[in-house]
């Protein structure tokens, strides 16, 4: 994505910092990158060129959004901008209300004047119908791979905890004839099949981290952009992905679980 800028473009964008660098200079045919583009593109770096609109144009600047589309973008000055690529009109247009509570006004006086065919929006409303396609595309695939994988770990602890009571046979038939009950027998191969996935559940939060270092790129083919993000592992993540083990070992260890606290006392202490 590139956008053209003018002398506002940093105070109307506080998330936006330029850390190395400078502005580009107005009427001139130079451009700041975001770190997404200067870190992956070749010619993106600061004070290299980078040619498109049939026109070379010079990385003065390389500037941080954080978790923004904007560090996926190249900025340079509008006017030259327009000119490269032959547009007469601006695409879109930023500003900032002095009261926010104004807006549902002011898009009113926009949208209703004929001599502007406008839509006004909210700038993170915008972005956010921006990425939709994408952002849906991703949860699908998402929600489509989480349910393939938990299936896979369901059945692969239901087959150690098979795996388990078979081997521990003798031992279930010693517990029983010792006096312990039925349900003790279930709660404790049921308990151990939700340690095991609660010990997966660690074990994949661990590697899963490591992923917060890597930046992925893809197409946004609702805009045609090029858009880089990472994943972020926070609290309430962390969280759902270890209730999601127990349960995966929980569903995983029942039906084993049943078939232990169902063994007949004789024939276990029967099996060698």
């Amino acid at each position: 994505m590139i956008r053209g800028i003018g002398n506002q473009s940093l105070a109307l964008r506080p998330q936006v910092r330029l850390v190395e660098g400078r502005m580009p200079r107005p009427g001139s045919s130079e451009i700041i990158a975001g770190e997404s583009v200067a870190r992956r593109f070749q010619g993106g770096g600061m004070g290299e060129t980078v040619r498109f609109g049939m026109r070379d144009w010079t990385v003065v600047g390389i500037f941080e959004a954080g978790a923004t589309a904007y560090s996926s973008e190249i900025w340079g000055d509008a006017e030259q901008l327009m000119q490269a690529f032959r547009r007469p009109v601006y695409s879109s247009m930023l500003f900032r209300l002095r009261d926010r509570s104004a807006f549902d006004g002011v898009k009113s006086r926009i949208e209703s004047d004929p001599r502007l065919m406008m839509e006004a929006k909210v700038e993170t409303s915008y972005y956010r119908e921006q990425s939709e396609m994408m952002a849906t595309f991703l949860r699908i695939l998402g929600i489509t791979l989480t349910v393939i994988f938990s299936l896979g770990a369901m059945i692969g602890a239901m087959i150690t905890m098979y795996a388990a009571v078979a081997h521990r046979t003798p031992e279930v038939g010693t517990l029983r004839a010792l006096g312990f009950s039925r349900r003790s027998i279930l709660l404790a191969f049921l308990l151990e099949s939700i340690l095991l996935g609660l010990a997966g559940g660690f074990a994949g939060l661990f590697f899963a981290s490591f992923m917060q270092l890597i930046t992925i790129s893809t197409m946004n083919w609702q805009t045609f952009s090029e858009l880089a993000f990472s994943f972020t592992l926070n609290g309430n993540i962390i969280l759902q992905s270890l209730l999601f083990a127990v349960v995966m070992g929980f569903v995983g260890g029942i039906l084993p679980a049943f078939r232990a606290a169902r063994m007949n006392i004789v024939e276990a202490l029967r099996t060698t």
